[in-house]
């Protein structure tokens, strides 16, 4: 009984040779550690939620390295799209400049070494902004959803 005391006191750094003093301490001792505990788990949150949100905005700077989209004039777009990987990109994008009532002047694209496209658009409504048509393109080529993906998966 000495010994377990002996190491309580050790622990709970207590100078006293009360056994009720001796508990008092240890009770107060513990009760800071749990405090301390809970101040690393929330500490703790807070940087997985720092790093999330790190990881969604590098996501989405490399996203707009992929999809750049300049405003020419009034309702012109110059729309930039490069990927490393190939696949069925045309098609989604050409459905994304249409449910954006958006008209294809002219197009480059290229499949060689990944999928490019150069296209001069022209929306049929003025209040189109570039950052719509950049929104679209990259959800319409997989990137918006992937990141979606990224973000519910757990770190």
């Amino acid at each position: 009984m000495r010994r377990k005391l002996h190491i309580l006191r050790t622990l709970s750094n207590s100078n006293s040779a009360k056994r009720t003093s001796i508990a008092k301490s240890t009770v107060l001792y513990i009760y800071k550690l749990k405090v301390a505990l809970e101040t690393v788990k929330k500490e703790y949150e807070n940087l997985l939620a720092t790093r999330r949100e790190y990881l969604k905005l590098l996501n989405y700077v490399i996203e707009n390295e992929n999809v750049k989209v300049e405003k020419a004039m009034a309702g012109t777009f110059v729309v930039k799209v490069t990927c490393d990987e190939g696949g069925d990109k045309l098609v989604s994008i050409l459905e994304a400049f249409d449910e954006m009532c958006l008209n294809v002047e002219k197009a480059k694209v290229s499949c060689e070494n990944g999928f490019s496209l150069e296209a001069i658009a022209v929306a049929e409504e003025q209040t189109l902004d570039a950052r719509d048509v950049t929104e679209a393109l990259l959800k319409a080529i997989g990137f918006g959803n992937q990141s979606g993906k990224k973000d519910s998966a757990k770190d």
